[in-house]
């Protein structure tokens, strides 16, 4: 599969869709995680997705508990963390692995499109970033430590 598009993803909700959903929006895929030291960044990227949604911009979360086991809630357990601690509106998705044998075919064409520091496919910790044109194509990945307020202006380049 190389078209973005025609990956398919479960919501929190457990409903299965295909990204084509999403098809001329600009993208921001991100795994997270609720007991991460980057976790606060909930927040931004709630105000980004709140602030953008209107001019095509979704933000997608992906939990993954495959970095020091700070995703050990179930889906229901996320979902309510995200909407009391940060009321997080953008849509989440199953808990997904990045990384290994069980990475989710999603990440793994996301790490082949936008490789990381020093050529590397891997995913380092949670909060990695990557963001997705109206087109579909992967323009670029950011680390856990680009903050939501960081990569605005790259954002707001994307949507015209």
């Amino acid at each position: 599969m190389s078209n973005l598009y025609d990956f398919s993803v479960t919501s929190i909700n457990g409903d299965a869709q295909t990204l084509r959903d999403y098809a001329g929006r600009v993208l921001l895929v991100v795994n997270t995680a609720s007991k991460c030291g980057f976790t606060p960044q909930y927040a931004g990227l709630e105000a980004l997705h709140r602030k953008y949604e209107g001019k095509g911009l979704t933000v997608m979360g992906f939990p993954c508990d495959q970095f020091g086991h700070q995703e050990p809630g179930d889906e229901a357990e996320i979902k309510n963390f995200c909407s009391l601690s940060y009321d997080v509106n953008f849509p989440l998705f199953s808990k997904v692995e990045v990384n290994g044998k069980g990475a989710h075919p999603l990440f793994q064409h996301l790490k082949k499109e936008a490789k990381g520091l020093l050529g590397s496919e891997s995913i380092k910790w949670n909060f990695t970033k990557f963001l997705i044109d109206r087109d579909g194509r992967v323009v670029r990945r950011y680390s856990p430590t680009d903050t939501p307020e960081s990569i605005e202006r790259d954002v707001v380049a994307l949507l015209g």
